[in-house]
Parts: structure tokens; C-alpha cells; sequence
């Protein structure tokens, strides 16, 4: 007998151990699913560059508010509100949508931090200017929104695919690179320091423009003609048709452009705006696998 209640005992505490586990377990799902709806609730994100918007996108971040863009944006953004070109958004307009953050780029800082203030709004400049500091940043954001195991998984599989990458080159003998940031009607040299730049030393380019601190110069074409690189990339921006149109142009008339290796040897390559803006962005695997078909063709 006393075994027999024992055993009912045993039974008891069994199921209701099992009843309580499961309830704690329930109460805690529900507890981080609310946790993840307060933060969703309490963030209200402007996001006013195409590259930021991207990466909104990946982490799986709902928006307030986009940029406009001839390029397309991720398609979860469809019905949400353009707030104008990145360099100058409408800030009527996108202090209307009430925003609890608005981001745009550090190579956009200087321009837009005085105009956000104006009108009582703190932007965050995320820093795009290299490979290395758009991965930090893209951590940084999930951890912020909690977003971490998408931003993790987006890192790992960014530098992954770099690596496979990098390692295709790393025994070949360096071309020497000169790249050139063109906009309408001028152009600069783009260092190391750029995006460009960046990619360029990691695809195993050397830069013929060493020993600055800064992205971009002013242009010196006979210095340039003496550094005679094997290679030049022109990247153009703001409106590519022309600035090509531009380049070509240049290329042809002024006769010093003839004396470049790279001119007679026909390594002067354009790059496509959208794989290679002056930020980085999430098209950089397929921006390097072209940089190292250029480099080493």
C-alpha cells in the first residue's frame, strides 16, 4: 500500500514538474515575443540612403520612411513613404513621419548634420567608408533592434564569400590602379581610403596614390602619367551617362591620356554605379568578382 502511494506520489510530482517547465517555457516565449513587438513599436526609422535601406532590409527592419532613387529599393519598402534624394531629403518631410531615428552616411556628415539640427531632428551617420566599418555597422544595428542572429548571419556570409574571393588572387603579382571619381563636369583620384580604394587593395590592387589621409584628390594628370598604371577604373556618379560621356571625351582630346599604358594597352575600365558607389553597400562580393576579373584579365 505504501508503495502504491508512493509511486502515485512519484507520478504527481512528475506531471506537475512537466506542467510547470511548460508553462515557464510558454510564459518566456511569450515574454521575448513581446519584448521583440515593444522594440518594433518603439522605433519609428527614417532611412535616407539606398545603402542603409538595403541593410534595413536584410536585418529584417520595418521603416518609416525611404529614399528616393532611380535604383530599386527592397521590395518590403514598396507603400513606404519617399522622403527625397539622399544628399538633400525633404526634412518637412520626414520630420512629419515622426521619427525616433534617422540615418543616413558619414560622407554625407558634413552637408546634412546642420540642416537634421535645424529642424530638431539628431540623425545617425552610419560609417560606410570602408568594407571594415560597414560590417561593424551592420552589427551594431542588430544589436540596437535586435536583430542579432540576422546580422551575424549576414557578416559571416559577407565575409565568407570575400574570402573565397581574396584567396583567388593572392598569389598573383599586383597591378598598379589608378582610379578616377568622376562627376558632372570634374573629376578627382580616388586613395586607398575610398570605398573604392578599399576594395581595390582588397581584390590585391596597388594604388599608384599612396601616403594620404584622405579619400580623394584633385587631379594631377602628369604626375598621374608618370606613375603610368596598368590599369585605370573610372567611376562615375551623380549622373553616370554624362560623366562616361565626360571621361571619353577627356580621354580622347587631351593628348597626354594617349601616353597611359593602360590607354594603349586598353585596361581602362567603367564601373557600374550600383556595384561601386562611394559607400559601401551589400553588392561588394559582386563588385570584387568584377574588380579581379578587370585586374587580372
Amino acid at each position: 500500500m505504501r508503495f502504491k502511494q508512493s509511486l502515485m506520489l512519484m507520478v504527481w510530482v512528475a506531471l506537475l514538474s512537466f506542467v510547470l517547465f511548460a508553462c515557464s517555457n510558454e510564459v518566456l516565449e511569450t515574454e521575448n515575443e513581446q519584448v521583440v513587438l515593444d522594440i518594433e513599436q518603439e522605433h519609428k526609422i527614417v532611412s535616407t540612403t539606398v545603402a542603409a535601406t538595403e541593410i534595413f532590409a536584410e536585418l529584417e527592419i520595418d521603416l518609416v520612411g525611404i529614399p528616393t532613387s532611380y535604383k530599386t529599393l527592397p521590395k518590403q519598402y514598396e507603400d513606404v513613404q519617399q522622403v527625397g534624394n539622399p544628399m538633400s531629403p525633404d526634412m518637412e518631410l520626414v520630420k512629419s513621419l515622426t521619427p525616433t531615428e534617422v540615418y543616413s552616411v558619414t560622407t554625407l556628415q558634413t552637408d546634412l548634420e546642420e540642416v537634421f539640427k535645424r529642424v530638431n531632428l539628431e540623425a545617425t551617420f552610419l560609417d560606410f567608408q570602408s568594407l571594415e566599418s560597414m560590417l561593424l555597422e551592420i552589427e551594431l544595428i542588430g544589436e540596437k533592434f535586435n536583430r542579432q542572429e540576422q546580422a551575424d548571419e549576414l557578416v559571416t556570409t559577407i565575409v565568407a564569400q570575400l574570402e573565397a574571393v581574396e584567396s583567388k588572387v593572392k598569389d598573383k603579382e599586383a597591378p598598379s590602379v589608378l582610379i578616377l571619381l568622376g562627376v558632372p563636369g570634374s573629376y578627382l583620384v580616388a586613395t586607398e581610403h575610398s570605398y573604392i580604394g578599399d576594395l581595390v587593395k582588397r581584390a590585391g590592387g596597388e594604388n599608384i596614390v599612396q601616403g594620404e589621409s584622405v579619400e580623394y584628390l584633385a587631379s594631377n594628370t602628369e604626375y598621374l602619367q608618370q606613375a603610368n598604371p596598368d590599369i585605370i577604373l573610372r567611376a562615375a556618379h551623380g549622373m553616370p551617362d554624362e560623366v562616361i560621356q565626360m571621361f571619353d571625351e577627356k580621354f580622347a582630346t587631351d593628348d597626354i591620356w594617349k601616353h597611359f599604358s593602360a590607354v594603349q594597352n586598353g585596361r581602362v575600365f567603367d564601373l557600374e554605379e550600383e556595384l561601386f558607389p562611394t559607400t559601401g553597400n551589400l553588392a561588394v562580393v559582386e563588385a570584387m568578382e568584377q574588380l579581379v576579373e578587370m585586374l587580372y584579365e
